[in-house]
């Protein structure tokens, strides 16, 4: 059985105290909608030998005219450098956390995925329940060696444009991991145009997680997406094709974490473009309510 894609704060507490070759590289991916001190957060306070990972320089290339969304993925040799400088290697299990619901997190473990990286976790509850816990932390800058990482072997996840999404509303089953309201079409205050693609399925990230930030149960979790019509996957030979989507490729790469914690699909399609690059064509249809 393949390992959970969330890690807990006692298994990652040892493994912290393993030797040098069993230590996980942890990822700093503190990051929140409109603000820019996730690295002054990160100095101020972090897990003990963590790297801190940027999302609007590391996880994404912003274009000038916005086609791709508000964060586009970032060329493979952007994303691979930032992956080195954070120390990344092939050989040693990576750890990403954030302070945001493990919206950011999940991201960096999307796209490790996607490019062929399977041994990476998130921690459950992120930097609040391991502060919560007592566990120590340090502060300043972190200057990692320089990883290997490259990309490798058959990725896990397909990276979906605009046609692929409108294609699998159409044929498959599309999950919109924005806030309900958003996607109706009501109190959009992030995006210029509001409502969402046609034929896609209203499945808010944050209802995966419990008050604590913490994910909910995986039998919970497949429950609610079993109501969704993303049935559990019964075997290799049958899997789920499901695909995500939100507003900017976070939120819908933490309902793909979701997904694979409870087994509905191991290998869930990202749109990570969304609705933000959706709507910058203005032929492309939009369904509101």
């Amino acid at each position: 059985m393949n390992a959970s894609p969330l890690i807990q704060i006692e298994e990652l507490q040892r493994l912290l105290a393993s030797p040098d070759a069993k230590r996980p590289v942890v990822l700093d991916v503190r990051f929140r909608l409109g603000e820019s001190n996730g690295r002054q957060e990160f100095e101020r306070a972090h897990i003990p030998g963590a790297s801190y990972v940027d999302m609007d320089t590391d996880l994404a290339t912003v274009r000038p005219d916005g086609v791709g969304g508000r964060h586009p993925m970032p060329t493979v040799e952007t994303f691979v450098a930032a992956m080195r400088s954070a120390g990344v290697t092939m050989f040693r299990q990576v750890v990403a956390y954030d302070d945001w619901n493990s919206l950011p997190a999940s991201r960096v473990w999307w796209m490790l995925r996607h490019l062929g990286f399977v041994n990476v976790r998130v921690l459950d509850g992120g930097f609040a329940a391991w502060t919560t816990a007592g566990q120590p932390t340090e502060s300043g800058p972190c200057t990692p060696g320089i990883g290997d990482f490259s990309p490798s072997g058959q990725g896990i996840g397909r990276l979906l444009d605009a046609s692929d999404a409108s294609a699998y509303a159409a044929r498959h089953v599309l999950l919109d991991a924005r806030p309900a309201d958003r996607f109706r079409g009501e109190n959009e205050t992030i995006d210029p145009v509001a409502g969402h693609i046609p034929g896609a399925l209203s499945a808010p990230a944050l209802d995966n997680l419990d008050p604590d930030g913490r994910f909910l149960p995986a039998d919970q979790l497949a429950a609610r997406f079993h109501r969704l019509g993303a049935a559990m996957t019964t075997g290799p030979t049958d899997p789920r094709t499901v695909g995500t989507y939100c507003g900017s490729g976070v939120q819908a790469t933490h309902l793909a974490l979701a997904l694979a914690l409870t087994g509905v699909t191991d290998t869930a399609d990202v749109y990570i473009g969304s609705w933000s690059d959706w709507i910058t064509d203005p032929d492309r249809p939009i369904a509101l309510g």
